[in-house]
């Protein structure tokens, strides 16, 4: 079957130059709407990949999203957001961007083009068979997120990726890809847009699923979520006050002294 690259036909929209701030809005809006049923689509093949990295995870292993440019990006904002939310530790879920750090705020020239850099940076961190690397890249076709897999793949270290085109090298190269077919773009080829919001709708399902099967919620609540700023500790002590009925002034006592949410429902009364 012959690879089409769906994310860099033209947009079903022309003239857009000519079109008013409105109906730009509008009709954004209206691509933007299809992306949530896109993904809807690929559940299970989502499914598939959290039970693997639920069971690495559990294991002692870590997640690794590797990718270049707006993909990369959104994998290290998922990676990031990890520690404060549920409260693990920051070499449990790592993103990695080609051009290194640098390139999160600006574009690296020709990093992601390197077929052999993916697999240097995921060694600088002892890569291992216990871990999971999911790459992203919406077009499927990244030199630096395919090398990677590859290696990968050639070491027994479990795969998966998060792209926007069926039959691309990198779902073929994944060993559980998720493909969220998306369509063209509303302005041709900025797969920042809806292939953007698609990976990082799918990021947000993996990573939260993810903390939710390895105990790090209560209820529906972030019980393990770091206590960094004043709204977070306030929200701590909501928590508390739900969940044991106490005062105000007992909640924040209690948040004080044990440092947590868990811990101090844990702890309540002892």
């Amino acid at each position: 079957m012959q690879f089409i690259k769906t994310t860099e036909q033209s947009s079903k929209y022309n003239h857009l130059e000519k079109m008013t701030v409105n109906e730009l809005l509008t009709n954004i809006n209206t691509e933007d709407k299809t992306v949530p049923l896109a993904v809807e689509k690929s559940i299970p093949q989502i499914e598939k990949l959290v039970d693997r990295i639920v069971e690495k995870l559990k294991d002692g292993g870590r997640l690794f999203y590797i990718g270049a440019g707006t993909s990369g990006r959104l994998g290290i904002v998922d990676a990031s957001e990890c520690p404060p939310t549920f409260g693990v530790s920051h070499g449990l879920v790592v993103g990695l961007i080609a051009g290194g750090d640098k390139a999160i705020r600006k574009a690296v020239e020709f990093a992601e083009d390197s077929i052999d850099q993916g697999w240097k940076d995921l060694n600088d961190y002892q890569i291992s068979k216990k871990d999971v690397v999911i790459g992203i890249a919406a077009s499927g076709t990244t030199p630096y997120v395919i090398g990677a897999l590859e290696s990968c793949n050639a070491n027994q270290i479990t795969t998966g990726c998060i792209t926007c085109n069926d039959g691309s090298p990198l779902a073929n190269t994944a060993k559980f890809p998720i493909v969220v077919t998306v369509g063209p773009e509303f302005v041709t080829g900025s797969s920042r847009m809806k292939a953007g919001t698609a990976q990082k709708l799918v990021l947000n399902m993996i990573s939260t699923t993810t903390m939710i099967k390895l105990g790090k919620v209560k209820g529906n609540k972030m019980v393990d979520m770091q206590l960094s700023n004043n709204k977070l500790v306030d929200r701590g002590i909501r928590m508390i006050i739900d969940e044991l009925k106490v005062t105000q002034e007992e909640a924040e006592q209690l948040l004080k002294k044990y440092g947590n949410v868990r811990n101090a429902i844990k702890n309540y009364g002892t």
